[in-house]
């Protein structure tokens, strides 16, 4: 929470000229509710079943047109959806900063998170979270950077590099 993955991804996604997706956005397309109601009326276990079918669809479409896709900072967390986007070849980038950073940005966004509650609460879910988030390919750290810097720098991390001359083409 609060690591600017919708953020981060959207700016991404449009240097590289690629399809941008948030997970959290697909879900609640599909369930016709925002994720705070979903948790409210039917808890996490079936936000987490939501999630999974979501991802799931998503990395199995047949477009195969590139893509960046923001998860929820629990998607990563489940084994399951680790094991899917492993399977399906993505590489995976862990948005890293200091808890009080984090907790900070989401104190000043105006969005209901469920698993937000008070400083200390999220300090021990980003403490339980770390260690599966350090699986990931990539990690970069966020504090003190712009939006475009960190997608220079994810950029560069993953290898990808533009043609010159032809916005949003990269190899």
């Amino acid at each position: 929470m609060g690591a600017g993955k919708t953020s981060i991804g959207s700016v991404l996604a449009k240097n590289l000229g690629w399809r941008f997706d948030d997970l959290d956005d697909l879900i609640q397309s599909q369930k016709g509710r925002s994720i705070e109601a979903i948790f409210r009326e039917s808890g996490e276990a079936e936000f987490r079943r939501a999630e999974h079918e979501a991802l799931r669809h998503l990395l199995s479409e047949p477009d195969g047109s590139p893509r960046v896709v923001a998860l929820g900072g629990g998607a990563f967390v489940q084994p399951e959806n680790a094991q899917l986007i492993e399977d399906a070849g993505f590489p995976s980038v862990f948005l890293d900063a200091p808890t009080d950073e984090l907790f900070e940005r989401c104190q000043m966004q105006l969005i209901e998170r469920p698993l937000r509650r008070d400083k200390n609460q999220f300090q021990k879910l980003y403490e339980a979270r770390r260690t599966s988030y350090l699986r990931a390919l990539v990690r970069i750290e966020t504090s003190g950077k712009n939006l475009e810097a960190i997608a220079a720098e994810i950029t560069t991390k993953l290898g990808l590099t533009f043609v010159p001359g032809e916005t949003g083409v990269a190899k």
